[in-house]
């Protein structure tokens, strides 16, 4: 596969540059089961016009967008400990959402709703300007080549667009097992004027530690999250 975008013609833009690691997870008769029967109900298409979160949960309340959640077990635990916010978690792997359908449907949660799809175009299309309380980025994949580098998820184009989607105090929380992406994540945030990067979590957030970080740990890869925030100011 050619490191560079792909060539196009007159008129068409670039071709999106992939940010994830395509995987292949064999699906058991219990997936293939929840994404039948619970995606219609808890998913949300990746592409299209903006959202209403009042329309999709309900209610008014704080909404945080999860990208990149696995297997969906730091979702469910931390969607249970926050029943006041609504979370919005994005993957593109099917085996990972149909777990964590599984699962919301098994723990009663009603705050969750997932998206199978780009996290990028979901950003871009469906939400709207100042509509974020935080967005969570755990463990995106490292792209540890440095011809890929171009290809991690926090580049000062998508720092910017998700800039616009939070309201102003908002949260950005990102963990990652790679020392060279928490530096480039720490330089990308820090190089946007409506960001601040803070030198640890505070106190009272929480981070579940997942299966992938405690293989990460038994591999002897420092594991390091990088807390940012929105400005007050608009």
């Amino acid at each position: 596969m050619s490191s560079g975008p792909p060539r196009t013609g007159v008129g068409e833009a670039p071709a999106r540059i992939r940010t994830y690691h395509a995987r292949r997870g064999r699906l058991r008769p219990a997936h293939h089961a929840a994404l039948s029967t619970l995606l219609v109900e808890w998913s949300l298409d990746a592409s299209g016009d903006p959202i209403d979160p009042m329309r999709v949960f309900g209610r008014e309340a704080d909404l945080v967008l999860e990208i990149g959640c696995g297997m969906g077990d730091s979702t469910r635990v931390q969607a249970l400990r926050e029943p006041e916010r609504d979370v919005i978690a994005v993957d593109v792997h099917t085996r990972g959402i149909a777990t964590l359908l599984r699962g919301i449907e098994h723990d009663g949660i009603s705050n969750v709703r997932v998206v199978m799809g780009d996290a990028v175009r979901f950003v871009e299309e469906r939400l709207r300007p100042a509509s974020l309380a935080g967005a969570r980025i755990y463990f995106p994949d490292p792209w540890p080549k440095a011809r890929h580098a171009k290809r991690r998820l926090v580049q000062p184009a998508f720092v910017a667009m998700l800039f616009d989607r939070l309201r102003p105090g908002a949260f950005i929380h990102c963990a990652t097992d790679s020392p060279s992406y928490a530096e480039q994540m720490r330089e990308g945030f820090s190089a946007h004027s409506g960001l601040s990067v803070h030198p640890a979590l505070p106190n009272n957030v929480f981070r579940p530690v997942t299966k992938y970080e405690r293989r990460a740990r038994r591999l002897g890869h420092p594991v390091e999250d990088v807390w940012v925030t929105r400005t007050l100011s608009p």
